[in-house]
C-alpha cells in the first residue's frame, strides 16, 4: 500500500503543466486586479462603506485608510505580474496570497466562491516549485532549473478543481434546481434578446434542460478531463459552458479562471508545445529552460508531504458538509452555505427594518439600513441572518454611545426565495442585541414554510 501511494504521489513527471498553470494564474489575476482598480471597486467596497461585516473570528481584520487600500491593490497587481513571470516567485506568491486573502476578509458582503478558490490556489502555489521552469528565476539562477517534479504537485491542483466542480454539482441535486428549474426559470427569460438561443429562453423546458445539464456537467467534467479519450471534447464543453454563463450572468472573471485552470488536466506535451511557441515568439534562449540542473536540491520528506496532502484533501472534502449539523432549510438560513462551492443556486431577496427601543424610557423608533450601508451591503445583509445580527449589534453599540444605556434591537425582515412569496424571516419579538454571535444554530430565524398560509 505504501509503495502504491509513493508511486502515485511521488512519481517524477514533467514540470511544464505546473509552470504554465503559474503563468496563466498570474496573468488572469493581474488582469482581474487591474479591472477591479479601473472599475472603481476599491472605493465602492473598501473606502465608501462606514461599516463592514467581518467574518466571525476575524473581527481584527480592518480596512486601511484610502491611500493604503489603493497601495494594497497596487502591490497585489505587481505581485500577480511577478508570479506570471516567475520573478522572485516565492516572495511574490506569498505576498499575493496574504494581500488577496486580507481584502476578502474585510467584508463578507463581497464574498464570492471564486475568491475563495483563488486564495486556496495561491496558498497551494506557495508550496510547489512552479518557478523552476519557464521563469525569470530560472534564468537568473540556473541552479534551480528543474524539468521534473513529483506527481503530487500537479495532482493537488487537479484535485482542487475537481472539488469545485463535483461539489457544485452535488449542491444542484436539490428539488428546487432539478424539479422546479429554479432559479433558472426566473433568470433565463430576462435574456430573451440573447443571440440565437434567446427565443428558447422564454420556454419553461429550456430552464429544465439548463438545470439538468448544469448538474450533470459539474458532476462529470473532472472525470472526462482526466481521461485522454474524452479530454479534448470535455475541454470544449468547459469553454462553451463558461463562455455562455459569462455572457448571461454577471459573474466576473470566474469563467476565465476556470477555462485557464482546467488546462492543467492536459498532458505535459501540450504545455511544452505552448511554452516552446512562446519562447520562439519572444526569442528566448531555449537552453535556459531545457538543461536539468545537477545541483542537489533540498527535498521535503515524503512523510511530511503525505501528511500535508492528506490533511488538506480531507479538509476540502469534509468542510463543505458542515451544513448538515444545522437544522432547517439551508437556502433559508444559509448556515454552512459559504465556502462550500454552492454557485448560483438561488434567487433570494429581502427587506429589513430595525426597531430600536430604549428599555429605560420605553421610547421606540425605526432604523433603515440604507442610512448606514451601501446598496450592495444592504442587499446582502437583508437575506443573511449572521449579517442581520452583526448590524443589530452595530446599532446597539451606536445607541449606547449616544447615551442609551439599554437599547433593544428588533428586526422585522421579509424574504422571498426562488420565486416563492415573501415571508417573515426573523422572529420580530427577539431582542438581537442580547444574542451572541457564534457558529451555533440561529434559532431566532423563523422556519421556512414552502407554502404560505392563507391570509
Amino acid at each position: 500500500m505504501k509503495e502504491k501511494i509513493n508511486k502515485l504521489l511521488f512519481k517524477e513527471v514533467s514540470i511544464a503543466p505546473l509552470a504554465f498553470f503559474r503563468v496563466l494564474f498570474g496573468a488572469v489575476m493581474f488582469w482581474s486586479i487591474l479591472r477591479f482598480i479601473l472599475n472603481g471597486w476599491i472605493y465602492q467596497q473598501y473606502i465608501q462603506p462606514d461599516f463592514f461585516f467581518c467574518y466571525f473570528g476575524f473581527e481584527w481584520v480592518k480596512p486601511l485608510p484610502a491611500f493604503a487600500m489603493y497601495l494594497v491593490f497596487a502591490i497585489m497587481a505587481i505581485s500577480a505580474f511577478m508570479v506570471m513571470l516567475g520573478w522572485f516567485y516565492k516572495v511574490s506568491i506569498s505576498v499575493f496570497f496574504v494581500l488577496f486573502s486580507y481584502v476578502e476578509l474585510i467584508d463578507k458582503t463581497n464574498y464570492l466562491n471564486h475568491y475563495y478558490f483563488i486564495s486556496l490556489v495561491a496558498f497551494l502555489l506557495i508550496w510547489v516549485p512552479a518557478h523552476r521552469y519557464f521563469s525569470v528565476d530560472a534564468i537568473r539562477k540556473p541552479s534551480i532549473l528543474k524539468q521534473q517534479v513529483p506527481r503530487w504537485v500537479i495532482a493537488i491542483f487537479q484535485f482542487q478543481l475537481g472539488i469545485v466542480y463535483v461539489y457544485a454539482g452535488i449542491a444542484k441535486l436539490n428539488p428546487d434546481w432539478l424539479f422546479e428549474a429554479m432559479p433558472l426559470k426566473i433568470w433565463l427569460p430576462v435574456h430573451s434578446d440573447f443571440p440565437v438561443l434567446g427565443k428558447l429562453f422564454q420556454y419553461e423546458i429550456t430552464a429544465y434542460i439548463f438545470s439538468w445539464f448544469g448538474a450533470i456537467y459539474d458532476l462529470t467534467i473532472p472525470f472526462f478531463l482526466l481521461s485522454k479519450f474524452t479530454r479534448k471534447y470535455a475541454y470544449l464543453a468547459v469553454v462553451g459552458f463558461h463562455v455562455i454563463t459569462w455572457l448571461l450572468f454577471p459573474i466576473g472573471m470566474f469563467p476565465f479562471i476556470m477555462i485557464g485552470a482546467t488546462l492543467i488536466f492536459f498532458p505535459a506535451k501540450f504545455h511544452q508545445n505552448i511554452i516552446h511557441k512562446v519562447q520562439s515568439l519572444f526569442s528566448l534562449n531555449k537552453e535556459s529552460f531545457s538543461v536539468q540542473s545537477t545541483q542537489s536540491q533540498k527535498v521535503l520528506s515524503k512523510k511530511l508531504v503525505t501528511t500535508f496532502l492528506v490533511g488538506y484533501c480531507l479538509l476540502q472534502l469534509v468542510f463543505p458538509w458542515r451544513f448538515m449539523f444545522y437544522p432547517g432549510h439551508l437556502f433559508w438560513t444559509e448556515e454552512g452555505y459559504r465556502f462550500s462551492w454552492r454557485v448560483m443556486l438561488m434567487e433570494k431577496a429581502g427587506y429589513v427594518v430595525f426597531h430600536v427601543e430604549d428599555k429605560e424610557t420605553g421610547r421606540k423608533g425605526d432604523v433603515y439600513a440604507k442610512d448606514y450601508l451601501t446598496p450592495n451591503q444592504e442587499k446582502m445583509m437583508a437575506t443573511q441572518p449572521d449579517m442581520i445580527l452583526q448590524f443589530a449589534h452595530h446599532l446597539r453599540d451606536e445607541y449606547k454611545q449616544q447615551g442609551i444605556a439599554e437599547p433593544a434591537i428588533y428586526a422585522e425582515a421579509y424574504v422571498t426565495l426562488n420565486g416563492k412569496g415573501s415571508r417573515l424571516f426573523i422572529d420580530p419579538t427577539i431582542d438581537l442585541s442580547n444574542i451572541k454571535e457564534s457558529f451555533e444554530h440561529k434559532w431566532w430565524v423563523l422556519p421556512y414554510q414552502k407554502t404560505l398560509a392563507a391570509q
